[in-house]
């Protein structure tokens, strides 16, 4: 059973030693445990801190390109270095990575595939009212939405195992943590949540640029996942109110025609017709949305098993190096003796 632990960075030099320090490197039930770090184009040391402080695989892509795609880009490399289960945290250390036994204790028991840590809101100092409320509300939207009862939607510290992880995408630029849980939620994986413990806030959020920043894009990223994965649901809720707008002038322009007005109500009856004519073709919408899914689910499982035999692939090929290679081939890390690899 490997565990791998990626750590999304972008000029973290500064705080990345800390955060690797309280790392595990070895845990109950697990055989091998492995660091990655996905370094998303940072302009400072950020990858020769990681390579002196042991860090077994490295990710380096060339340009900034974003927490979700450089989370995704993680997963796929963790993925095909065979891990079994994947643990995400942050390089400013705010989460307790003596927490990580806790947090992957339901995939070993095979009582879930993806594990969210649940931080202790109230608790937290540095969380203002109105960000304690933002976290409770938006939680409460992607709890409705995704049909989990995960209470710390936005949490990052998560793990998840090797079928959970085969079946992720990611298609919003700004964050993964809520994409992946609506997908995973609306796609019949098992989800649960745990308590964990945070160190505090080490540096300011660099996602969190204004609350109503952070709730515009929260909302958006919740309503296009909602409506990739259900969309007959969504657009008929969508075409609800126009629909039962217009009905309701219809009706009232009948009671008026039954009651012998003398005036035609044109106008009403030109805004009912609008409006059951815009409900219907948001419904229709709907119903060629669903024949979409139908296909999109079709794509994802071959996605899926292309995924897998890839990763089976990449797993044979680094195990025959392996064995094939001598004890001093291989370049030793400077603490721990961990091997370092880089790529991407």
């Amino acid at each position: 059973m490997k565990l791998i632990i990626q750590i999304p960075c972008y000029n973290e030099e500064q705080h990345l030693p800390e955060a690797l320090a309280h790392l595990p490197r070895q845990i109950e039930g697990i055989d091998t445990i492995e660091w990655l770090i996905i370094n998303d184009g940072s302009s400072d040391r950020t990858v020769e801190v990681a390579r002196a402080c042991g860090v077994d695989h490295i990710v380096d892509l060339p340009v900034h390109v974003g927490l979700a795609r450089g989370f995704m880009a993680g997963v796929q490399r963790a993925l095909a270095e065979g891990a079994d289960i994947i643990v995400n945290t942050d390089a400013d250390n705010q989460y307790n990575a003596d927490d990580i036994p806790k947090l992957i204790a339901p995939i070993l028991s095979r009582r879930a595939q993806f594990v969210i840590g649940d931080r202790p809101i109230p608790e937290l100092e540095h969380f203002s009212r109105w960000k304690r409320l933002l976290q409770r509300v938006g939680s409460g939207v992607v709890r409705l939405v995704s049909g989990t009862q995960v209470r710390d939607a936005p949490s990052g510290f998560r793990a998840f195992s090797r079928e959970a992880a085969l079946r992720m995408n990611v298609f919003d630029r700004y964050t993964y943590t809520l994409e992946t849980l609506i997908e995973a939620g609306l796609s019949d994986v098992r989800i649960t949540s745990v308590p964990i413990r945070v160190n505090g806030e080490t540096r300011p959020s660099r996602l969190l640029r204004s609350n109503l920043d952070y709730v515009k894009r929260s909302m958006l990223s919740i309503l296009r996942t909602f409506m990739v994965y259900k969309p007959l649901k969504s657009l008929f809720l969508l075409g609800l109110p126009p629909f039962l707008l217009g009905s309701a002038l219809i009706v009232r322009w009948l009671v008026l025609f039954a009651q012998g007005t003398e005036r035609a109500h044109v106008p009403s009856l030109v805004a009912a017709a609008v409006l059951i004519i815009f409900a219907a073709l948001v419904w229709l919408a709907g119903l060629l949305g669903e024949l979409f899914a139908i296909n999109r689910r079709l794509l994802q499982d071959i996605q899926y098993m292309m995924r897998k035999e890839m990763t089976k692939e990449a797993r044979a090929a680094t195990e025959e190096l392996d064995a094939d290679a001598a004890p001093g081939d291989r370049k030793a890390a400077p603490s721990g003796g961990r091997p370092t690899h880089d790529g991407d």
